[in-house]
């Protein structure tokens, strides 16, 4: 025996790969399989119609029947009963029946000619939502402290209705840890308070099937105190139920529920425990729980009702034991135990039998392996028949949960049901064995297009079926090899999975089915598709209420994949409001509002994948001002101002800002007083006397100030003598015997007092003298008279008023009038430093001559000529002043080779003393100014002559001159530099040796011994040889030139003839006789299609055209300008007829300057070369 199961167990492992579940497609024979119906405990509305699913799918398509409580169920004798077509589905109307009549156990059977499958025993019954039972509810009276129940009790109804307290405005009432509804819908009150008292403690019971909601009477509870008791006990004994006549004194906790020191529970695996322990006592006990077995199982535990309840989910074996819960209060605690024991239904362990489909010879086993608590019994059935009564298969062997097939056969086809029961529930499962014989095919969708995101997992499906199971290969592309191992994975099923997919993994894949019948090949392709990616995601944004904010969200995508961009506000839909405007990348609100503010996530959605990015928007704004100002602590110069603050909308309060405004002397008018931190409410004021003080409050966040708070009340400080004496007090002249006393007076806040007057006092500083004192009136100033000029005083202010003086005032300086200076500095000089600068020495004066406050000292200076004898004489004074005490100044900007006086004069307040002895000093040579003038005459063919003025500044003796010049090309660009020195007494210079008709550019300035001054620049140009000009104009005078224009004329007219005669015959004269024909100067050349002359047409300058005639004086006329070399043009280019003769040699030209001075015609063509010419094209 035992070898046996040892065998079975190797072939369950050996035949394991062919246990998978497969879908058989619904063209082939199969036996039925039940696709939906009914759960097992059915509880339907008694006010519908009763329908009981039972659906399958088979081939043939299977015919259904029932079963009720166990007995074959007749449909058609049942009226109120149909079947639907193509189903086995039962339809109940109850309109004529009562519900309560098809409160039964209903069984579905399909079968076809390959089997039969069963459902599960479907138990039918109806909910229930019975009525309350009427009944009179006492009013409940306790004495404070006690503990009291309210039982709710509901009626029973199915399933179970849902309880809850409500008061008559159908508010829920308030729980807590005192009090708190059990388990069973009882309301609990660990003790009672006279807050209690009402006459609306109603119990609600909601019946979930029906949505009915059924109401207990209300109960009626009045707590009282012992005395109100005993007033009270004649009214209520008779009809009323009174507990506790104790006194409730605080005493230690005990359980109201579960009772006694240990109580058991029974719980079943996956369903959820709830264990509670509601505990009295006084003050109201805590609760808390313990496993005392182990630790609780802290992911599937909750405790609710404030720890009364201990809640754990999906219940397993392993949560069972002991469970501890502890109520505790300041006078002790107590203990309960409830021992939980985890029972089971069965249960799948490896699922459910698993369909075989087996080709005639195959082998497999068919498992039904369940477990439960206490271990279930299993049974077999053959469609339907317990398989000891089935017909004896050979090939079919039943051992324990498992069925071992061996070589099956057509025919073998069949249901197999399989029952795992205990005490507790069952599980009914059908598999079918479907012996069948068919090539491979391929249930995938064939040139199915994958698409997949890069880097994600890719998988392609190969759904096949045949019998035997066909083997799956794969190929890609080529089909070079197959698809196996890294980075591939072949599942059984015949996904082939891609791990990581990658952008070269894109491309057409073959998947093949085979088997020993025949092979099958479907074509999908794969395309792997870039990742969608927020590249700039939205950013944190604080904003002000009212003004706006762009939220960005840029993305990149696949190009081929169509995104959506979605934005959400706090995971929900952005609300309908025109100010939300969304754009392709960007989310703008506009005219914020405190509504606005939450978290905001963009999504971008493509068909493959998404990405989202959120941000958060706080919309600030300035803070409410404050309100609730108190005035504490009042005292006579001090009083403690408290405040609540105002919403700080977001942006939290850095910092009170405390106001005063006196009424007393500067009604209307807001002053700083005091800031405290924004953590702050109060702050301690220091207050003057004599003061009405309002007050108000201003607070400050990152926005800005908010607005002011209401004012305070009034608070009078009483008057009292001035604190301070005036200050800035200071003492000066006006005039030379005179003192004036001022200072700042006393604001109306700083006199304490009325009355308020001036002590003023001065006496002679070092002279032992008393203080001289008067009486000011309100005022800032005295004037003392009749006293010696700039002598200095002490000087005393103190503050009065009618209730004192004020402290002793501290010692002030000033001195009386001043006068001007009487004497001058001695024994001044100058030293000259350079041509330009020089420094001017003087002995200091001494203080008492001075008569003022020293301001400093006045160098008056003038030119008072040039040392040069031309140059005229100047009498221009400037003054430098230099402040303070000094013995010496510079004098700066002085012109060269000059003689200048000066003087120096102190000055105080008051004005400017005498002046110093006035002394003269002369400054050296400097170098000159730019000679006046540069004049070019006399241009000749090779010199220009230069003249000049002298500079008008010469800054000495003009020692020379210095000439620079170079010439100046076509192009504007520079030739070598020559330089020539000049004698101071020149004026003018003739330049020999010069290019004819070149521009020159001439550079030339001024030197004395202390160097060369800046220079003046000019231009000159050399004039054309005329001897030239000539030469090339009397050759076209000459006999003989005009003897060879008159035969070239001749030879014209000739070509001319044979051009007609040529015509008129309708030949073609030869090219070269064309080319012997040459043109006159003074004619066009001709016209080819014609071969007749143009007409004649002189220069439109009416200039000579080269080789014509000369005026009747036989020169050339140049042109005016000898300034530039513009004027001389070069000679024009030769040209060509259009048959290719060239003719530009004698042709003239309308340029604008061709002239004979063009430099490749300068000279006339001789008869020899016009010959030679006029040959080479014969």
């Amino acid at each position: 025996m035992e070898r046996r199961r040892m065998d079975a167990a190797l072939l369950v492992l050996f035949l394991g790969h062919l246990a998978a579940a497969l879908e058989v497609p619904l063209d082939l024979p199969q036996p039925p399989t039940i696709t939906h119906q009914s759960p097992k405990d059915y509880i339907i509305d008694p006010r519908e119609n009763i329908i009981i699913h039972c659906e399958a799918k088979g081939k043939p398509h299977p015919s259904f029947s029932w079963t009720r409580n166990g007995t074959h169920f007749d449909i058609d004798e049942d009226p109120n009963v149909t079947m639907r077509p193509h189903s086995g589905t039962l339809v109940v109307d109850i309109s004529r029946a009562k519900a309560e009549q098809y409160e039964c156990v209903y069984q579905c059977t399909a079968r076809n000619k390959h089997g039969t499958a069963v459902s599960n025993n479907i138990v039918v019954k109806q909910s229930r939502s019975p009525l309350w039972s009427k009944e009179k509810i006492k009013p409940i009276v306790v004495q404070e402290g006690v503990s009291l129940v309210l039982p709710c009790r509901p009626p029973a109804g199915l399933p179970p209705p849902i309880i809850f307290w409500m008061d008559n405005n159908f508010q829920r009432l308030p729980q807590s840890s005192r009090v708190a509804q059990s388990l069973n819908g009882d309301l609990y009150f660990s003790n009672v308070l006279r807050d209690d008292s009402r006459n609306d403690y109603i119990c609600y019971a909601r019946f979930p099937y029906t949505q009915t909601i059924q109401q207990k009477q209300p109960i009626t509870v009045k707590v009282l105190n012992m005395d109100a008791i005993n007033d009270t006990m004649a009214a209520f004994y008779n009809d009323t139920d009174l507990f506790s006549e104790e006194p409730a004194d605080e005493r230690k906790p005990s359980f109201l529920i579960p009772s006694g020191p240990s109580s058991s529970k029974t719980v079943l695996r996956g369903q959820v425990l709830e264990m509670e322990c509601i505990a009295e006592g006084l003050p109201t006990p805590e609760v808390s729980w313990t496993k005392v077995s182990g630790d609780l199982p802290a992911k599937r535990t909750s405790f609710l009702h404030y720890q009364r309840t201990l809640r754990i989910v999906n219940v397993s074996e392993s949560d069972a034991g002991d469970y501890r819960c502890t109520a505790r209060n300041q006078l002790g605690s107590v203990h309960h135990t409830i021992h939980v024991m985890v029972k089971a239904a069965p249960y799948w362990i490896s699922g459910a039998p698993r369909n075989l489909v087996l080709a005639p010879g195959e082998s497999s086993v068919l498992t039904c392996r369940a477990s439960g608590t206490p271990k279930p019994s299993i049974t077999w059935a053959m469609n339907g028949i317990p398989i000891e009564n089935s017909p004896k298969d050979l090939s079919r062997k039943v051992e324990d949960d498992t069925i071992i097939f061996t070589d099956v056969q057509p025919g073998s086809s069949a249901v197999y049901q399989c029952n795992v029961s205990n005490d507790y529930g069952y599980l009914l499962s059908n598999a079918f064995v479907n012996v069948l014989s068919e090539p491979p095919r391929v249930l995938t969708q064939s040139n199915k297009v994958y698409q997949v995101i890069k880097n994600h997992r890719a998988l392609i499906d190969c759904a096949s079926f045949g019998s035997p199971i066909p083997k799956i290969t794969w190929f890609k592309d080529s089909r070079s090899s197959t698809l196996d191992g890294d980075p591939y994975i072949l599942h059984d099923n015949g996904t082939l999975e891609i791990h990581i997919a990658q952008a070269h993994n894109s491309g057409r894949y073959t998947c093949v089915a085979r088997n020993s019948i025949g092979i099958y090949e479907n074509h999908v392709s794969l395309e792997v598709k870039e990742p969608t990616r927020i590249l700039k995601q939205p950013e944190y944004k604080v904003v002000q209420r009212g003004k706006s904010v762009v939220f960005e969200c840029k993305v990149k995508h696949d190009p081929s994949l169509i995104p959506t961009m979605t934005w959400l506000k706090d995971d929900g839909e952005l609300p309908a409001d025109e100010r939300l405007i969304v754009d392709s990348d960007s989310l703008t609100i506009t005219d914020v509002t405190e509504n606005d503010a939450g978290v905001y996530t963009c999504i971008m959605n493509t068909t493959l994948d998404h990405d989202s990015a959120s941000a958060e928007l706080t919309v600030v704004e300035r803070p409410d001002p404050p309100t609730d100002l108190e005035l504490t602590d009042q005292k006579k110069r001090s009083v403690q101002l408290t405040w609540t603050p105002g919403d700080e909308h977001n942006s939290p309060i850095q910092k009170f800002l405390i106001q005063y405004e006196d009424l007393l002397h500067h009604r209307g008018h807001w002053h700083n007083l005091t800031e405290v931190p924004g953590t702050k409410t109060t702050a301690h004021l220091k207050l003057s006397p004599y003061a009405h003080y309002t007050f108000r409050v201003l607070a400050l966040n990152a926005v800005d100030f908010s607005r002011p708070s209401l004012s305070s009340r009034v608070y009078k400080t009483e008057p009292a003598a001035p604190d301070e004496n005036p200050t800035g007090v200071q003492g000066f002249g006006t005039e030379h015997d005179n003192l004036v006393i001022s200072w700042k007076p006393l604001s109306g806040l700083q006199s304490n007092g009325p009355g308020l007057h001036y002590k003023v006092m001065w006496r002679q500083k070092a002279v032992d003298s008393d203080w001289t004192t008067v009486t000011v009136a309100n005022n800032s100033k005295f004037v003392v008279s009749g006293v010696p000029t700039f002598v200095p005083y002490e000087l005393k202010v103190q503050a009065v008023n009618d209730y004192g003086a004020g402290p002793e005032p501290a010692i002030a300086h000033g001195y009386s009038g001043e006068d001007l200076p009487v004497a001058a500095p001695e024994n001044v000089q100058a030293i000259v430093m350079n041509s330009a600068l020089a420094e001017v020495h003087w002995d200091p004066v001494p203080f008492k001559l001075i008569r003022g406050h020293l301001k400093g000292f006045k160098v008056y200076y003038w030119r008072e000529r040039s040392l040069h004898k031309h140059n005229p004489h100047h009498v221009e004074k400037q003054i430098l002043t230099f402040s303070g005490n000094h013995t010496r100044g510079m004098l700066p900007g002085l012109h060269p080779f000059s003689l200048y006086s000066f003087n120096v004069r102190v000055y105080n307040g008051k004005g400017e003393g005498p002046p110093s002895p006035t002394r003269q000093f002369e400054t050296p040579e400097g170098v000159p100014g730019t000679p006046t003038s540069l004049i070019v005459t006399n241009p000749n063919l090779d010199s220009l002559t230069l003249e000049w003025s002298p500079p008008h500044v010469r800054n000495g003796r003009i020692t020379g001159y210095t000439l620079k010049y170079q010439q100046v090309n076509n192009s504007n660009e520079l030739g070598p530099m020559e330089e020539l020195a000049l004698p101071a007494n020149e004026t003018s210079v003739t330049l020999p040796n010069l290019k004819y008709s070149t521009r020159y550019k001439f550079y030339l300035n001024a030197k004395t011994v202390r160097g060369a001054g800046p220079a003046i620049s000019g231009e000159g140009v050399t004039i054309m040889d005329e001897a030239v000009a000539s030469r090339q104009v009397d050759i076209a005078t000459q006999g003989w030139f005009i003897g060879l224009m008159c035969a070239i004329a001749l030879l014209i007219l000739i070509l001319l003839i044979i051009c007609f005669i040529q015509r008129n015959k309708g030949g073609k004269y030869p090219v070269k006789e064309k080319e012997d024909a040459h043109t006159d100067p003074e004619f066009q050349p001709m016209k080819e299609d014609d071969c007749t002359f143009g007409e004649y047409s002189d220069n439109e300058d009416h200039k000579p055209l080269k080789g014509s005639r000369t005026p009747s004086n036989g020169t050339v006329k140049r042109d005016d300008s000898d300034d530039s070399l513009v004027d001389y043009g070069e000679g024009g280019d030769g040209q060509f007829n259009e048959d290719g003769s060239f003719i530009g040699q004698y042709s003239g030209k309308s340029a604008s300057r061709d002239t004979a001075e063009g430099h490749e015609s300068s000279e006339a063509p001789s008869p020899i070369n016009a010959m030679n010419s006029l040959n080479s094209f014969v």
